[in-house]
């Protein structure tokens, strides 16, 4: 994808906007900035650097693929004002292999994390609780042996660490939480935006040079 490529892709007016209300411009809250690029080496640290410079921190931050071969999607969460939120999101496309960045409230995404829980068997075996607990919480079993259970539940932040909190008592081993994964509610997919690229910049019609094979004709004096 060239610099012009990806000029037209961020002109365009339709892209999707968050919605600004009283309440983004009082104070801070939490928003899912999503960005579409172009994997390349080095590409990561130097949007860890836009972040690090205004010692804004980084709550959580995911990878993936896209929709799109080739182009991979990041999901950074933050917590900051919407002025602030705005401004980062510019910079960060300013780097040249991004071609879009959004940035939405929870309410304006769907969004999901995944949890690992590792258990003392015997403390499930033994204690009713411990297995209402999990059932409560919709954990499923990932691994299962002698001396240990590693459970798996997928929600929102705050209903991975209520169990957290409920298992403690319990004998809980280890716990870790992944990133989050987020899709834009009124998104119809960043495929639509590269259609909108071919519209904007069909390919190159051939155009003959009519003086190609005149040679010495055109330039003797």
């Amino acid at each position: 994808m060239t610099a012009t490529h990806k000029e037209i892709i961020m002109s365009t007016e339709n892209t999707i906007q968050h919605t600004i209300d009283k309440a983004d411009l009082d104070g801070k809250q939490e928003y899912t900035i999503t960005v579409y690029a172009e994997n390349r080496i080095g590409l990561l640290n130097r949007i860890a650097i836009i972040f690090s410079k205004r010692k804004i921190n980084i709550e959580s931050l995911n990878t993936s693929p896209s929709e799109i071969d080739g182009i991979h999607r990041f999901n950074i969460v933050i917590t900051e004002s919407y002025e602030v939120v705005r401004k980062l999101a510019r910079q960060i496309e300013k780097q040249i292999e991004v071609l879009k960045v959004y940035f939405n409230t929870n309410e304006e995404i769907i969004w999901q994390e995944l949890a690992l829980y590792k258990v003392s068997t015997d403390e499930i075996a033994e204690k009713v609780t411990v297995e209402r607990l999990l059932r409560q919480y919709g954990a499923s079993a990932v691994v299962i042996r002698k001396d240990y259970t590693v459970f798996a539940v997928t929600g929102h932040r705050e209903e991975t660490d209520a169990l957290v909190k409920a298992l403690e008592p319990y004998e809980l081993i280890e716990f870790v939480r992944s990133a989050r994964v987020a899709i834009i509610k009124d998104s119809a997919g960043f495929h639509e935006k590269l259609k909108e690229f071919e519209a904007f910049e069909p390919g190159e019609e051939l155009v003959e040079n009519e003086f190609l094979d005149k040679g010495e004709k055109i330039f003797t004096m």
